[in-house]
């Protein structure tokens, strides 16, 4: 069994997109382009002090990045929701990267209202 490369620029980018952050939004939190974020998400291996920045701006962590596997996600809901008599097996709990994930985009929402509110105080 051979092992699965990790596209780290690919996770980010699922990631960003699960969160509902535009490329743009993100590449503003890390004071970049819009296109050095499209650049980052076509790289397979991210430095490691950008993944952290990255990972900080997205509110996880950046072990979770490297980690996050799409196919393992969509068998855990489709494990849950469809037959829940499979034996099923994870390295990490699943409800736990659910919370993790929801959080981040509760965090992501209350800065953008955060940005709204602070653009209408200055006019």
């Amino acid at each position: 069994m051979t092992e699965k490369t990790i596209h780290e620029g690919r996770n980010v980018k699922r990631i960003r997109e699960i969160l509902g952050i535009k490329q743009d939004t993100l590449a503003s939190e890390l004071g970049l382009s819009q296109q050095a974020i499209s650049a980052l998400e076509q790289k397979e291996k991210i430095d490691d002090k950008i993944m952290a920045d990255v990972a900080k701006a997205l509110g996880i962590s950046a072990d979770a990045i490297k980690n996050f596997d799409e196919q393992a996600t969509f068998n855990i809901i489709s494990n849950t929701y469809h037959d829940n008599s499979a034996s099923v097996h994870y390295t990490f709990n699943p409800m736990e990267k659910i919370v993790e994930l929801y959080e981040a985009l509760l965090k992501s929402e209350r800065e953008k209202v955060a940005l709204l509110e602070k653009m209408m105080d200055k006019k």
